[in-house]
């Protein structure tokens, strides 16, 4: 589809027009996303520009209803925004480009949260302008892809045209605070070579200033201090460059078929500062006399290259052999900070004297890199007068992930403040392989019945054996009625990350530290060896078309997921800084006791999710009106856990927060209800986002009585009641090939609900940062100039 989102049935007439076929979740050729068993949403790249929205992964949630992300990160997290499908966490979803795996990022989300631990694909690092369409398969699809499949896939396709080619700038600022700046020139052209050779290239350059919402620290009255100093309630400030190659040639006209060859080189460099917790001036006056923010920082490069040949006629079948290798590095760093114990004691081992500490250190370098070949093979046939297609193939996929310590001013004698960094002892290499085979059968027994089972089996090097299927069935009633199914199982094999990553990031107050699971330090509080994650997926849905121009979907679901990973532990107190300890770590001075704690991750609980979505298009023609494409979507949905797991004393791993970060973090419900009118030269998006309420068990801060402040057995129930979000967009064509729009994200500066006193951390965290709801940034006003060529 050239400019419309479809969920498995598009209005007929647009549908001639041009809808696209799609790759995602069938082996079968030339299946479109209206004729599709599964739910299958097509996003084009011209609905995701009028989203408003300077990256991909925002882009998203505003376009799709099933897809959120968290109002704001905490930490490392800000750096890196992680998509969640269906209520379920940024490593349950599959990322694919071109149908290809995609790897994951190197940062990980470290803070407590629904999100610890997740390392999900960065689809940021993609640049925008390279990408045709998105297909989003709302279903299980582990016996099709693998591990990560569980709630979903999300395959981007990017332009492969021999010509044309575009270009745009686009600009804006939050409207009410007058910060938060951001640009973005984005281009791409097609060029052709010899007699059908093709190279495309997409590329993109994004800044972002530093967003602060404005709130007075509670320690500024007795500090002497500005109340305004601590800007930890706010968006990173980013840097960003991707670059993208697609190419491709027939390289042997006469051999099955005619081979043809392929290739794509991504690559993507980010340089990013986070605010951290303003340090009074008491602690490193020496220094930093006012006080100081430190800054974390992120020095990333992603880079990802793919070669293949394809081939229509080897032996009947289509083949296609590929070899994909990903990886993304990232340098963590501490900037305008300190490390006061240094500065006291110094240390003569390193070289530093008393009376000196770094300001700016290097706290930890990770890399995440993956390595896989793919052989595929598919072709249609007709067994006793019957349509179907057989498909099978085989993966092999090398992972490699390494944590590097950071330099030695950066974690000797408590570490710099802001973020402490990784322990030599802490760092190194790990690795694994997995090799997989595949076989999938897609049949028509009856004219308008389709029937598609597909099997996967795979072998782990640190986890054994898997087997998914997975079976899905659609039954046309009539040209505009349809009913479909699926019932399919899956497995997610713990990360490297999950299984090794340590860190111990520093408050003004505390300090919390994550230990790998098989550490000493893990150990002393309950931790017990990672093991797969398992889930059983079902879905029902009617595909209906009851009148000229409009469709209608609706599917429910229900996924059960055993032996969930989280963030377990939530051991505070003594107890944690003895697990801390014992890593290494030595915590700095002026840390309280009540406001230290450990985590680990473990198969904490079993969820059950259950859901509806329901998405409509509609088309209409008002003649000298004007045409105008109206859309709605909702996702419904509500996770339960019926199972928690226990550490190995018999305690069990979630507390009262972590069932609520699995259950109630995510919108109970989302809306949106999409209107772009075309009137001549003018053309107006229109759209409301309605986010469900979501609930949180937060943490007693230190503004809250002394025997609440900190506790790990009593929170505080907070609300984020339901918001809607009003965005609008006009534009104009200036002139054949120019365009140019003008819009507001969050029109009406709708923010998250405020959190009471006694659970803002130092009186500025007064938002739910754990909350996958509204964004905080608030009202963003934006220009946006398109030339075509």
């Amino acid at each position: 589809m050239a400019d419309a989102r479809s969920s498995g049935s598009t209005p007929r007439a647009a549908a001639d027009a041009g809808e696209s076929i799609i790759v995602t979740g069938t082996r079968s050729l030339n299946k479109r996303a209206r004729d599709s068993t599964s739910p299958i949403d097509v996003i084009s790249a011209t609905t995701l520009a009028r989203s408003g929205q300077p990256n991909l992964g925002d882009q998203l949630v505003r376009t799709d209803p099933s897809i959120n992300i968290a109002a704001m990160g905490s930490d490392t997290a800000a750096l890196t925004s992680s998509i969640q499908l269906r209520g379920l966490g940024g490593n349950e979803v599959l990322v694919l480009v071109d149908g290809k795996r995609r790897h994951t990022t190197a940062n990980i989300t470290a803070d407590a949260g629904p999100l610890q631990g997740a390392t999900p694909v960065d689809i940021n690092m993609i640049p925008a302008a390279a990408i045709d369409h998105i297909e989003v398969l709302r279903d299980g699809a582990a016996a099709q892809y693998g591990s990560d499949a569980i709630a979903g896939v999300v395959n981007i396709i990017l332009k492969k045209t021999d010509h044309g080619g575009s270009a745009s700038a686009f600009s804006g600022a939050n409207a009410y605070n007058g910060d938060g700046w951001q640009y973005q020139l984005d281009a791409d052209k097609g060029a052709s070579f010899g007699e059908d050779g093709y190279v495309h290239i997409g590329g993109q350059f994004y800044h972002a200033d530093h967003f602060v919402a404005p709130a007075v620290d509670d320690r500024a009255a007795a500090g002497n201090f500005p109340g305004n100093s601590n800007k930890i309630n706010g968006q990173p400030e980013e840097t960003r460059e991707t670059l993208s190659i697609e190419a491709g040639k027939t390289l042997i006209p006469d051999l099955f078929g005619g081979v043809r060859g392929y290739g794509l080189i991504t690559y993507g460099h980010r340089h990013s500062e986070a605010y951290e917790n303003y340090r009074t001036p008491t602690v490193l006056p020496e220094i930093y006399p006012n006080g100081f923010s430190p800054l974390e920082t992120n020095e990333e490069n992603d880079y990802a290259a793919t070669l293949g040949v394809k081939a229509d006629d080897f032996f009947g079948f289509r083949v296609d052999l590929s070899s994909t290798y990903g990886a993304d590095q990232t340098n963590i760093g501490n900037k305008h900070t300190g490390n006061p114990n240094l500065y006291e004691q110094g240390n003569s081992q390193y070289g530093y004297p008393i009376g000196f500490s770094p300001t700016t250190v290097l706290a930890q370098s990770q890399t995440n890199a993956q390595w896989t070949n793919n052989a595929d093979f598919a072709r249609p046939l007709t067994i006793m007068g019957k349509n179907s297609t057989i498909a099978f193939g085989a993966e092999e996929r090398s992972e490699n992930y390494s944590l590097g310590a950071g330099s030695p001013a950066s974690y000797l004698l408590g570490g710099t403040q802001g973020f402490a960094g990784l322990l030599p002892a802490n760092a190194g290499r790990f690795s694994r392989n997995v090799w997989s085979v595949y076989g999938d059968y897609d049949i028509h027994p009856m004219q308008h019945w389709d029937i598609d089972i597909a099997g996967r089996f795979e072998h782990y090097t640190d986890f054994g054996n898997t087997e998914n299927g997975k079976i899905s069935t659609r039954y046309d009633f009539t040209k505009w009625f349809a009913l479909r199914g699926t019932i399919s199982n899956g497995t997610r094999a713990p990360t490297l990350a999950e299984e090794n990553y340590s860190s111990l990031n520093v408050s003004p107050t505390g300090a919390s530290g994550i230990l790998a699971v098989s550490s000493t330090g893990a150990q002393s509080i309950g931790a017990v060896p990672l093991k797969p994650e398992r889930s059983t997926n079902a879905s029902a849905g009617l595909v209906i078309e009851p009148m000229r121009n409009m469709s209608i979907t609706a599917d429910i679901y229900q996924i059960n997921l055993r032996d969930r990973i989280v963030g377990a532990g939530g051991v505070t107190g003594s107890g944690a800084e003895s697990a801390i300890a014992l890593t290494g770590a030595t915590l700095p001075s002026g840390i309280q006791t009540n406001d230290i704690s450990a985590y680990y991750f473990a198969n904490g609980a079993s969820t059950r999710t259950q859901g509806i979505d329901i998405n409509a298009n509609y088309f209409t023609d008002f003649r000298q009106y004007g045409t105008v494409n109206w859309s709605a979507g909702i996702d419904l949905n509500r996770t339960r856990i019926h199972h928690v797991g226990t550490d190995a004393f018999g305690n069990p791993f979630l507390t009262a927060q972590g069932v609520g970060y699995l259950t109630t973090a995510s919108p109970r419900s989302k809306i949106i209800l999409n209107a772009f009118w075309k009137i001549g030269k003018f053309d107006v998006n229109l759209r409301q986002t309605r986010y469900g309420q979501t609930t949180n068990d937060v943490t007693y801060e230190d503004q809250a009585p002394e025997e609440l402040q900190y506790s790990g057995s009593k929170f505080y129930e907070f609300k984020n009641t339901p918001r809607w979000l009003t965005d609008l967009e006009v534009g104009y064509q200036i002139a054949p090939r120019w365009h140019m729009a003008v819009g507001g994200n969050n029109l009406f500066n709708v923010r998250p609900r405020r959190q009471p006193l006694d659970v803002s951390y130092l009186g500025v965290a007064y938002y739910d940062t754990t909350s996958s709801q509204v964004p905080i940034t608030g009202g963003f006003y934006y220009g946006r100039v398109n030339f075509t060529f």
